[in-house]
């Protein structure tokens, strides 16, 4: 585990030094830099949120717009990290409370006192259930950020111009039949 944060920290290390090369390349006008997005998507593994960053300092000045993402970013995985822990201490609870029982000895949580036998079997597996759809959820979100990063490097240098236009009106077609006509207008 030790050598897997310390190859993402190296390789942070790394693209933030090309990241500095970046901005060095965007003040010079006869060099074209390409926006990587793979890059994206490695930092955005290693660190949630660093690919959204990434991009964010990739954007044409006018059009920045990825770092909002990031505190939403940490706000779901922290909330899903949050529920995680609640219901791995809860059906932990719930566990010592069983096996005391069934051991014979005293109530442990008086919380759990109003509780039978069944009742803290079936609580239990509800606990390990929402533990299990909290930690699916934690996946889903690491996931979605990682792919958001990799969509949003795709359209950093995607140009929409205002000089682009599509006009749709009704044509008359051979023998009197009613038609759509599209023109496309590139200036």
């Amino acid at each position: 585990m030790r050598q897997f944060f310390g190859v993402c920290f190296f390789l942070m290390l790394d693209f933030l030094g090309s990241s500095q090369n970046l901005i060095q390349t965007k003040k010079e006008e006869d060099t074209i830099y390409k926006h990587s997005v793979k890059k994206a998507v490695i930092l955005s593994t290693c660190i949630p949120g660093a690919g959204q960053i990434y991009n964010h300092i990739a954007m044409p000045k006018g059009r920045k717009k990825a770092f909002w993402k990031v505190p939403l970013i940490y706000a779901s995985l922290g909330t899903a990290s949050y529920f995680i822990i609640q219901n791995q201490i809860t059906q932990s609870s719930i566990k010592n409370e069983y096996t005391n029982r069934i051991d014979g000895n005293v109530v442990l949580n008086p919380f759990w006192e109003a509780y039978d036998n069944q009742a803290l079997i079936t609580l239990h597996r509800q606990y390990l259930d929402f533990r299990d759809l909290s930690m699916l959820a934690f996946f889903a979100l690491y996931g979605f950020q990682i792919a958001d990063a990799g969509v949003e490097a795709h359209f950093v240098k995607f140009d929409v111009s205002n000089d682009i236009s599509l006009l749709i009106k009704p044509k008359m077609l051979h023998f009197n039949r009613v038609g759509v006509s599209l023109q496309f207008n590139f200036h």
